[in-house]
């Protein structure tokens, strides 16, 4: 169902003074009519009481055909179970007083994933006020979940949607809950993406289906992911009638039961490469410091004598503790 707007209906202004006419005419016509009644004439009093409570009845339906819509409101109409169409200007209108505004995510609160509340407030609401639909953008801030990488760890991520709603005939007519709707496809497409991903780079993992291993991650990849993330959204809310604009990854880490374990991982993995980077730099300095040696005839060592001096230099270069100094007053002989 495509929105139909409804800009040619009558402004509230030309009809509220027309109301103020109906109630008068029928005050003073009641007066008249008692008037009548009382000198006996009760069949010109009584067609005019008459005329006095219709003209009452007549404005007090009138009435509630009177809509106030601030910017960035819409209102959906239905005549008779017929959607006649959407007020989407701000203004004062007058519509049929038998139009009835029709919002069923009315009073959902919508914070994050799971927490919707449709009760008291929604019911106290009046239909004018509690049924008008924001066309503004809105923050969908989804809880943090638990789902497993690409590699079986569990990570727990949560994301911040922004959204809003672009055809309210789609919003309104084709889902039961707009709101609701949106927060359960977030959570199906959060669960779609991530499965993909590593936490980490990871050798061999394929995040994009080309069949190439590349270093997509989720904790390197963030703003790739997000965007993957808005667009699986996008693709399953659009029959909703509702536009996401933006996703954002606001919560990434491993999950408690095995954080600790990771956390370790992460450490060796540091200290791994501190030990590599320091070793390949002891290397070199020992050749450099051989070479130095025998350019500039300094001392001239054998085999023995150089793999001492190996052995020596690496213990001090690549030790993780201050070198204590041994003289030796002997001969290696």
């Amino acid at each position: 169902m495509e929105e139909k707007a409804l800009t040619a209906k009558k402004s509230g202004f030309s009809m509220l003074p027309l109301c103020f006419i109906v109630f008068a005419s029928g005050t003073a016509l009641f007066v008249y009519a008692i008037g009548h009644l009382e000198r006996g004439e009760n069949a010109l009093g009584g067609f005019l009481l008459v005329v006095a409570i219709l003209g009452y009845i007549a404005g007090i339906i009138a009435l509630p055909g009177f809509k106030v819509l601030k910017p960035q409101e819409a209102l959906v109409l239905t005549l008779f179970g017929h959607y006649a169409g959407t007020l989407r200007e701000p203004g004062f209108y007058w519509v049929c007083p038998f139009c009835t505004a029709v919002n069923p995510a009315a009073g959902t609160k919508l914070s994050q994933s799971g927490d919707v509340d449709g009760g008291a407030k929604a019911v106290s609401q009046s239909d004018g006020m509690g049924k008008k639909i924001s066309l503004k953008m809105m923050t969908l801030n989804n809880s943090r979940q638990k789902i497993n990488d690409c590699l079986g760890n569990p990570v727990e991520i949560g994301i911040a949607v922004i959204w809003r709603v672009t055809d309210t005939a789609k919003a309104v007519f084709n889902v039961d809950n707009y709101k609701e709707y949106l927060s359960l496809q977030c959570d199906s497409a959060l669960r779609n993406v991530v499965r993909v991903y590593p936490y980490d780079v990871a050798p061999n993992v394929d995040t994009t289906g080309d069949g190439v291993a590349d270093e997509g991650s989720l904790r390197g990849s963030s703003e790739v992911v997000a965007a993957r993330i808005r667009d699986e959204i996008q693709k399953n809310v659009a029959e909703a009638g509702i536009e996401v604009v933006e996703a954002r990854i606001t919560y990434l880490a491993y999950a408690p039961e095995i954080a600790a374990v990771m956390l370790q991982r992460q450490q060796a993995s540091a200290i791994i490469d501190a030990r590599k980077m320091i070793v390949d730099g002891a290397v070199g300095m020992v050749e450099m410091a051989l070479d130095r040696l025998s350019e500039n005839n300094v001392v001239e060592l054998d085999d023995e004598r150089k793999a001492a001096m190996v052995s020596n230099l690496l213990v001090v270069l690549c030790g993780n503790r201050d070198a204590q100094p041994i003289v030796n007053s002997g001969s290696l002989y």
